[in-house]
C-alpha cells in the first residue's frame, strides 16, 4: 500500500461530511426552534448526545432556540410533596400547588442543567422563561371535553409572545433555553404552558425555518395500534383531518405542527428523541427521521 493511500483511510469522513454541505448551504442563517422532551431529557446520554447536536447547528451557521418542558421531572417532584399527577385533554391539571412545584422544576432544576450542558461546549446557552421580558403572555385555558369547559387549574393559553429578549440572544450569538410558563395577563398569575404548543408559537412568532419537536415514539403512526409505519410525510390539511382520531399525548405536538406550518414556519417534524444525535440525522441527511409536516402548497421539493 502506497503513502498516498494510507492517507485516504479517512475518505469516509470527508464523504459524509460533503452529503451534509446542500443541507448546511440551506439552513445557513435560519432559526430553528428545537422542542426538548421525553426520554432525552432523562437518559444522561441522551442528553449529552441533545447539547453536541445544538451547538453543532450553532457553530454549522443555524440559530437553534432550545424550549423545553419537564414531564418526568414535575412528575417525581410532585410525588415528593404527595401532589397527585392528573391529566385531561393531553394536558396537566395545575393547581396552585402544583403550579409552585412545576415553576421550580421547570426553571430551577431542568433549564438549569439544560444550559449547564450546552456551555460546556463554550459561553453559548442563557436560560429564560417565557415571564422574562413577557416572552410568553397567558390567559387561563380551559379546554372541551365531552362538549364542556373544563377548569384544569393554572395551565395557560398563549395570547402574545415577544421574540425581543430572544433575537437580542441570537444576534449575540448565544441559545436561547426558554422554560414553558408564561405570566397572565388578565390575573397576574404564572401559567404552566404546554411545552409542544409554547415552542410552535415561538417558531412561528420567530419566523423560524423549522420547528423540531422531540418525543418518545418514531414519529406519526399511520394505523397505530395496528401498524408500526411511520407517516414520513405529511401537509397540513392531510394532518388536520387525522388530528380526531390521535392519542392524546401525541395531540398537541401535532397541533403544534399545524399551528407552526399555517404561520410561516417551512417545516415542522416530530422525531425519535430516544436516538443519539437525531436532530442531525434529521437536518442533515438525505433520509432524515420522523414525520415531516409542510405547508398545503409545499407538496414537494422541500426537505
Amino acid at each position: 500500500m502506497s503513502n498516498v493511500t494510507r492517507k485516504h483511510t479517512a475518505l469516509p469522513k470527508a464523504q459524509i461530511l460533503i452529503e451534509a454541505l446542500p443541507w448546511l448551504t440551506r439552513h445557513n442563517g435560519k432559526t430553528v426552534v428545537i422542542k426538548f422532551g421525553g426520554n432525552a431529557m432523562v437518559n444522561e446520554e441522551l442528553k449529552a448526545a441533545f447539547a453536541q447536536d445544538v451547538v453543532f447547528l450553532r457553530q454549522a451557521g443555524l440559530k437553534p432556540v432550545v424550549v423545553h418542558g419537564g414531564g418526568p421531572q414535575i412528575n417525581a417532584q410532585l410525588d415528593l410533596h404527595g401532589l397527585e399527577s392528573e391529566f385531561k385533554a393531553g394536558l396537566r391539571v395545575t393547581t396552585p400547588e402544583a403550579m409552585d412545584v412545576v415553576r421550580m422544576v421547570l426553571a430551577g432544576r431542568v433549564q438549569r442543567e439544560l444550559v449547564g450542558l450546552l456551555n460546556q461546549h463554550g459561553p453559548l446557552a442563557v436560560g429564560l422563561t417565557g415571564e422574562d421580558a413577557h416572552t410568553i403572555t397567558a390567559t387561563k385555558h380551559q379546554p372541551e371535553i365531552d362538549g364542556e369547559l373544563v377548569d384544569i387549574g393554572r395551565v395557560g393559553e398563549i395570547t402574545e409572545i415577544d421574540t425581543g429578549a430572544i433575537e437580542a440572544l441570537l444576534l449575540d450569538g448565544r441559545i436561547p433555553v426558554i422554560s414553558s410558563i408564561a405570566r397572565s395577563q388578565d390575573d397576574g398569575h404564572v401559567y404552566n404552558v404546554n411545552a409542544d404548543t409554547a415552542a410552535a408559537a415561538l417558531a412561528a412568532a420567530l419566523g423560524a425555518e423549522t420547528l423540531m419537536v422531540l418525543t418518545d415514539v418514531e414519529g406519526l403512526y399511520e394505523d397505530w395500534p395496528n401498524s408500526d409505519e411511520v407517516i414520513s410525510r405529511l401537509t397540513a390539511s392531510e394532518l388536520e383531518k387525522l388530528l380526531p382520531d390521535l392519542a392524546s399525548g401525541m395531540v398537541p405536538k401535532m397541533e403544534g405542527c399545524l399551528h407552526a406550518v399555517r404561520n410561516g414556519v417551512t417545516t415542522a417534524r416530530v422525531i425519535d428523541g430516544r436516538v443519539q444525535h437525531s436532530i442531525l440525522l434529521e437536518i442533515f441527511t438525505d433520509e432524515g427521521i420522523g414525520t415531516m409536516v409542510v405547508p398545503d402548497e409545499k407538496t414537494e421539493g422541500d426537505a
